[in-house]
């Protein structure tokens, strides 16, 4: 489908799917992801807690680019545009299992992409 549309070659295709490790990672990063598909995604890490205006922000950045690009890998929360709200990583908003939580939802995300 995506070289009858005009989206590459065949040889650009499976380019891009090893660049992306996989076709299913490379289908979500142009796509993206539902708004309520990410938010449900993370719905564990959130929870019934009740976040601050730091921890807000910083989930609503993570919603954005679920959204946008489809994943987020956990080694990009220590980087910008992340790292301008939590300097120190997502330990200095939430508490360390708060942060397992996160990554785990992270991770099943981009599972949950790769197997599609």
């Amino acid at each position: 489908m995506l070289i009858e549309s005009g989206a590459g070659s065949s040889e650009e295709l499976k380019a891009a799917t090893a660049q992306a490790e996989g076709l299913g990672l490379f289908v979500r990063s142009l796509v993206g992801m539902d708004k309520q598909a990410a938010l449900d995604a993370l719905s564990d890490f959130v929870g019934d807690k009740t976040l601050n205006a730091n921890q807000l922000h910083f989930v609503d950045m993570i919603v954005r680019q679920l959204t946008e690009n489809g994943v987020v890998e956990i080694g990009a929360l220590y980087e910008s545009p992340y790292s301008d709200a939590a300097p120190a990583g997502p330990e200095s908003l939430f508490p360390e299992e708060d942060v397992d939580l996160l990554a785990e939802a992270l991770r099943r995300v981009r599972v949950a992409a790769m197997a599609g």
